[in-house]
């Protein structure tokens, strides 16, 4: 792709697919991401998860404990080989359990501290649970396809043009090459001789479709005002140099197919679903803040979600 390109071509559709970092902060927070699958690894029987895989001081560990212990650990696992990884997450149960015991003798689970840790722990889990129950379980195909089918029918078609170009470092050699193109010379052959554009040496300085705003300023400008088949008469500048631009083609912008996005349409239902919970849970809260400054700060937050 030529060094020419801001944005993707999908975000560029300009669809409003996707979560903020902010909006769902305290459930991703909480999710841990599954570590790498090793496609040679047999598929593992099924376990029983009551099944008692160790004694600690003779308390028994259980499957279920284990593979909760994996999911917990899998980002620091996950750099192991499939066949460690089992054992190394069992390995860090039994010193998490040995280390909390000890710390339950010495009275650290007394501390006001850890207490205030344990319950704000145990109030994030449990929001964690609302959402994945609550929300992301209740979301249903047909709520993704709608939510696809309301942004493709808010999104005004644009057009997209297929263009080549010429990159060279200065006008006089722009113009040199736009004098070849006037005497009928062929812009591909002239492309893969004179472009500095390196995804442009072997194809003819061809950059593909693109719509507007996903080349730089200048450059996007040409190329939209040129007609199909012509060239620029005069040389185009921008920050990586001089440009000959030929456009091959125009057409109507086609929306990215379903498939595509679906997972971002997923993400945008969970979103609004997520805020309809919080605000229904809020508007039936009574939810005091003191302190006027800190008060307004938080109201101006929420409003901008």
């Amino acid at each position: 792709m030529s060094l020419l390109f801001r944005r993707a071509s999908l975000a560029s559709f300009g669809l409003a697919f996707g979560l903020s970092a902010l909006s769902l902060s305290p459930l991703m927070a909480q999710q841990t991401a599954p570590a790498p699958a090793d496609a040679a690894a047999p598929a593992a029987a099924p376990v029983d998860p009551n099944t008692v895989v160790a004694t600690i001081n003779g308390q028994p560990l259980t499957e279920a404990d284990l593979v909760l212990a994996e999911g917990e650990l899998s980002q620091q696992f996950a750099q192991l080989p499939a066949e460690q990884r089992r054992a190394a997450a069992l390995s860090a149960a039994i010193e998490i359990r040995v280390m909390a015991a000890q710390a339950v003798t010495t009275g650290l689970d007394k501390d006001p501290d850890f207490q205030r840790r344990m319950a704000f722990l145990q109030q994030r889990a449990l929001h964690g649970e609302m959402v994945e129950k609550g929300v992301v379980d209740k979301v249903t195909d047909a709520e993704v396809r709608a939510r696809y089918d309301q942004e493709i029918a808010n999104t005004p078609p644009t057009n997209e043009v297929h263009a080549r170009h010429i990159l060279v470092k200065t006008k006089e050699e722009a113009e040199a090459i736009i004098k070849q193109l006037d005497g009928g010379a062929d812009f591909q052959k002239l492309a893969n001789e004179h472009t500095s554009d390196p995804s442009g040496k072997t194809s003819g300085g061809d950059l593909g479709w693109f719509g507007p705003g996903q080349m730089v300023p200048e450059f996007d400008k040409a190329a939209f005002a040129l007609e199909v088949g012509k060239y620029t008469e005069q040389p185009v500048q921008s920050q990586f140099g001089w440009h000959v631009i030929k456009l091959e083609d125009k057409r109507t912008k086609q929306p990215p197919a379903f498939d595509d996005v679906k997972d971002q349409a997923k993400q945008a239902v969970i979103r609004d679903k997520y805020f309809a919970l919080v605000k229904s849970l809020r508007g039936g809260a009574k939810v005091e803040i003191p302190d006027a400054n800190l008060k307004k700060a938080v109201e101006t937050l929420e409003s901008a979600k």
